[in-house]
């Protein structure tokens, strides 16, 4: 059996990580809403998605942790922006993630047509 190198292990946590947190609508929501400001509060989130005032934290801690969004203290409250170049890493993991799997289907498929002409 083959076993993944930690890099590749690094890198497939920091993706999953970031797909679990865009699992819920309601992350997803607060992420478009962030990515139309430098940065907002809590309460800015709140007021635009309509949820109570703790479930936005939990979603926000969420996307934080993922390391989707940026949090900096700024008086009594705190400041959350989109960290893009995280969003544009996740992307590219995702989309190099897909291709392997498209390519190992379609090589498989060669190769078993291939055999099938061999006979």
């Amino acid at each position: 059996m083959r076993r993944a190198m930690p890099d590749t292990c690094c890198a497939h946590h920091t993706m999953t990580k970031g797909l679990n947190a865009l699992s819920h609508p309601a992350r997803i929501e607060i992420l478009k809403h962030l990515s139309g400001y430098h940065a907002c509060c809590c309460k800015d989130v709140v007021k635009h998605l309509h949820l109570a005032q703790s479930t936005v934290s939990q979603h926000l801690k969420v996307l934080v942790d993922a390391g989707l969004v940026h949090v900096r203290p700024e008086r009594q409250s705190s400041r959350y922006e989109v960290d893009t170049e995280a969003l544009q890493s996740l992307t590219g993991s995702l989309a190099r993630l897909t291709q392997t799997c498209i390519d190992a289907k379609k090589s498989r498929e060669s190769n078993h047509e291939a055999e099938a002409n061999e006979q």
